[in-house]
């Protein structure tokens, strides 16, 4: 008996028919990291000593950051600027030099969180902005919503299948519009700008914020069309 060809399979598939279906997950997980910013700022009438005290302090937050170990995950450098004001007047005579540097970094270990960020705002001319909660590229919450979703896509297929006296045969494609976990609003910024010790600060360290972790919802939509078998009208 001689095989059916390839154009007469689908042309035999084109023929039969179909229930097209969209099948949706949605996932709220606890998150997996806790990224932060931090922006360090100096001012001074020279050139020389703003770069320095920007310099001291940089290096203030970088040493406060690494001292965490593990617990913080990454550290990133942004952008820096040192930018000159000038009196108001005819001659371009500078009249205070303003530098900043942007840092982020992210972290692992939420029991560390608060005691951080209350630490690094207690820096000199240091501000905090965050936390902004957030999901591993890689992790697992993402494989295990899109799979939801095909699942759902099955089995909504199958429901009307069953509701016209047919059964499901093959699928024909599946599409994946995109999986994304859905953002979040940035917080507001909080620090400190003082150029001394702040009221308390010889008594030891801040306070640590009690920062309570913010669920994240993973979303996963996919388009399919299934084959089924000639229904019952």
């Amino acid at each position: 008996m001689t095989e059916p060809s390839t154009s007469s399979k689908a042309a035999a598939r084109s023929t039969s028919p179909q229930v097209a279906v969209r099948g949706e997950a949605r996932l709220e997980v606890d998150p997996e990291t806790a990224r932060i910013g931090i922006t360090v700022g100096a001012r001074g009438s020279d050139r020389r000593a703003a770069l320095n005290d920007l310099t001291r302090r940089n290096n203030a937050a970088l040493e406060l950051l690494k001292s965490y170990g593990e617990a913080v995950e990454k550290i990133e450098t942004g952008a820096f600027a040192i930018t000159p004001e000038l009196r108001s007047g005819r001659t371009e005579r500078v009249r205070a030099y303003y530098g900043k540097v942007h840092l982020q970094a992210v972290v692992a270990d939420f029991t560390a969180l608060g005691e951080l960020t209350t630490r690094l705002a207690d820096l000199e001319l240091t501000s905090v902005s965050g936390p902004w909660w957030g999901l591993r590229p890689d992790s697992p919450v993402h494989r295990r919503t899109r799979q939801q979703a095909v699942r759902q896509a099955v089995e909504r297929a199958r429901e009307y299948a069953e509701a016209l006296g047919a059964e499901l045969v093959g699928l024909i494609d599946l599409a994946d519009p995109g999986a994304e976990a859905l953002p979040e609003m940035a917080p507001a910024s909080f620090g400190g700008t003082r150029g001394a010790a702040a009221p308390g600060a010889a008594s030891g360290q801040p306070p640590a914020l009690d920062l309570e972790p913010r669920r994240q919802t993973v979303y996963a939509r996919v388009n399919a069309r299934f084959t089924i078998t000639a229904p019952i009208l």
